[in-house]
C-alpha cells in the first residue's frame, strides 16, 4: 500500500490552524456585514464557458478543468478516452471536459448577478467567503486551493463605493492588528498609457508585462515588451512611467505632465484624487500610496485598481481588486457597473503567524473539563456540564473514568484553564472542586455556586 499523500498545493488544517483561519474569517465578515453587505455563496464549479476568456491568456492556463464521467455524455463515453496529447491541444475537447473548478469569486459572481438581475435591489452589496483553486506552481503564499474573501457592489458608478472599500480594508486589517499599505491606481491611466504607446489594443499586453515588474525586474519586461511590438521610444515613454516617485501629489502631477491631455489619463486621475482626498478627512488616506506599476493583470477592470501589502512582511499582495463596469455583459446583461475587492485569506493567515499576531483566546474553544471520577459521580458532573453549556460556557467531560494524572495532562495538552473535581466526597456533599490550570487558584463551591463561577 503506498503512503498516504496529498495533493501538490493543498493542505490539511489541524484545530489550531482552523480556529486562527475562523478568527480571520470572523473578524472580515464581522466588517463586511457592518458596512451593509450580505453573504452569497455559489458553486464550486461551473460551466467551463462561463470561466474560459475571462482571465486573460495568463489566468485561462491556471483554469482547473473536471473531466466529464461516463454519465455526463453516454453516448459520448467511448471517447474519453482520448489521449491526453489531443486533450492539451484542443482536439475534441468539448467531450473530455465541460466544467472547471471556480478561479476567482469575481465571474461566479457576474454569473449570479446577470442571472438574477430582474429581482435584485441595486445598488446589491454582497459578500462572499469560499474556496477557490488555480493549476498554479505552489510556493509560499501561492496554494492551488485557498480561500476568498470578497465584498462586491454592483448597479452604481459612484466612487463613494471604491471610498467604502478602502475603509473596509483598513478597518479589517486594523481588528487583525496588521500594518498594511494600499497601492491604488486606474486602469483608465493604463489605457492612457496604452494610446500614448501606439494604441489601446496594446494594453492587455502592456498591463501583463508591467504585472511582472515586481517579479523579473525591468530588463526582462523591456524585452518582453519589445516581443510584443513596442518600440524604443514607446518603452522609454512606459520606462519613464514606471519610475515616477515622490508622495501622491506629487506622482500625480508628474503623471498629469506625462499623459498630457489624454482623455482617459486625464478622467483617471481625477478618480484617483477623488478617493485619496475623501479619505483625507477620515484619516484613511495614510494608508494609500498611488503606484502606477500596480496593474492587475485581469481582462476585466475598467477603472480604479487596489492592491494591499502586508508591511515588513516578506509576502506578495494580501488583498486586491478594482471596478469592472461591465463584467456582467460577458453573460448577455449589459450597464450594470460594479466594483469590489478580495482578502486573501491564506496569505493574512502567514502573516499574522509569522508576526505572532494571533490573539491567544484564538486557540481557547473547550473552557471547563469535568473528570471523569466513577458513575455517579459522572452522572453529577454531567448534568453541571450541560447546565454551563445552557450558559454559552464550552465544557467536555473526561469520557472515561482514569488516574487524575491522565485527565490532567489531556486538560494541559487541549489547553483548557479550567478543571471541575466531583469525587465521592464531593458528591455526598454537593460541591466540587474547581481549579484555574493557569494561575493554580483552587476553590471548592456548591453545585449552584458553579453555575454563578467566572470562567
Amino acid at each position: 500500500m503506498s503512503k498516504p499523500s496529498l495533493p501538490q498545493g493543498t493542505r490539511d488544517f489541524n484545530a489550531a490552524t482552523v480556529q486562527k483561519r475562523q478568527y480571520i474569517f470572523q473578524t472580515i465578515r464581522s466588517v463586511f456585514e457592518n458596512f451593509g453587505f450580505q453573504p452569497l455563496e455559489t458553486p464550486a464549479m461551473e460551466n467551463l464557458e462561463t470561466l474560459m476568456g475571462k482571465y486573460g491568456e495568463e489566468g485561462d492556463k491556471l483554469i482547473f478543468k473536471i473531466l466529464n464521467n461516463g454519465l455526463d455524455n453516454p453516448e459520448k463515453k467511448e471517447q474519453t478516452t482520448l489521449g491526453f496529447d489531443k486533450i492539451l491541444n484542443g482536439k475534441s475537447s468539448t467531450h473530455i471536459t465541460e466544467r472547471a473548478l471556480r478561479y476567482d469569486l469575481t465571474i461566479p459572481f457576474a454569473r449570479y448577478v446577470a442571472m438574477h438581475h430582474g429581482s435584485l435591489t441595486f445598488p446589491f452589496k454582497r459578500y462572499q467567503i469560499q474556496p477557490v483553486w488555480r493549476a498554479d506552481r505552489p510556493q509560499k503564499g501561492r496554494y492551488r486551493e485557498f480561500y476568498q474573501c470578497d465584498a462586491d457592489i454592483v448597479g452604481s458608478e459612484s466612487l463613494l463605493n471604491e471610498v467604502d472599500l478602502v475603509a473596509i480594508y483598513v478597518t479589517a486589517f486594523q481588528q487583525l492588528q496588521l500594518p498594511i499599505e494600499i497601492k491604488i491606481n486606474n486602469r483608465k491611466i493604463l489605457l492612457a498609457l496604452a494610446q500614448v504607446c501606439g494604441g489601446e489594443e496594446k494594453l492587455i499586453d502592456l498591463t501583463i508585462a508591467i504585472d511582472k515588474l515586481d517579479k523579473i525586474g525591468w530588463e526582462k519586461v523591456q524585452t518582453e515588451l519589445s516581443q510584443k511590438g513596442f518600440t524604443e521610444t514607446q518603452q522609454a515613454i512606459i520606462e519613464k512611467y514606471l519610475n515616477l516617485s515622490g508622495n501622491n501629489d506629487e506622482k500625480l502631477s508628474q503623471l498629469a505632465v506625462l499623459l498630457g491631455d489624454n482623455e482617459q489619463g486625464q478622467k483617471g486621475v481625477e478618480e484617483l484624487k477623488y478617493v485619496l482626498q475623501y479619505h483625507q478627512s477620515t484619516g484613511m488616506n495614510q494608508y494609500l500610496v498611488a503606484d502606477f506599476t500596480l496593474a492587475r493583470g485581469l481582462n476585466y477592470y475598467t477603472g480604479m485598481i487596489f492592491e494591499v501589502k502586508a508591511l515588513e512582511a516578506d509576502m506578495g499582495s494580501i488583498g486586491g481588486g478594482g471596478r469592472y463596469n461591465d463584467l456582467t455583459s460577458l453573460f448577455g446583461v449589459p450597464n450594470i457597473p460594479g466594483v469590489g475587492i478580495s482578502f486573501g485569506v491564506d496569505r493574512i493567515y502567514d502573516v499574522l503567524e509569522d508576526k505572532k499576531l494571533f490573539p491567544e483566546s484564538v486557540q481557547q474553544s473547550t473552557q471547563v473539563l469535568f473528570f471523569n471520577l466513577g458513575e455517579a459521580e459522572a452522572v453529577q458532573a454531567f448534568q453541571l456540564m450541560m447546565a454551563l453549556r445552557n450558559k454559552k460556557i464550552a465544557c467536555e467531560m473526561y469520557p472515561e473514568k482514569s488516574k487524575f494524572d491522565k485527565q490532567f495532562k489531556y486538560a494541559e495538552k487541549k489547553n483548557i484553564p479550567h478543571i471541575v473535581i466531583i469525587g465521592s466526597d464531593e458528591l455526598s456533599q454537593q460541591k466540587c472542586t474547581v481549579k484555574n490550570l493557569i494561575n493554580g487558584q483552587q476553590s471548592t463551591i456548591d453545585f449552584n455556586g458553579l453555575l454563578a463561577y467566572h470562567f
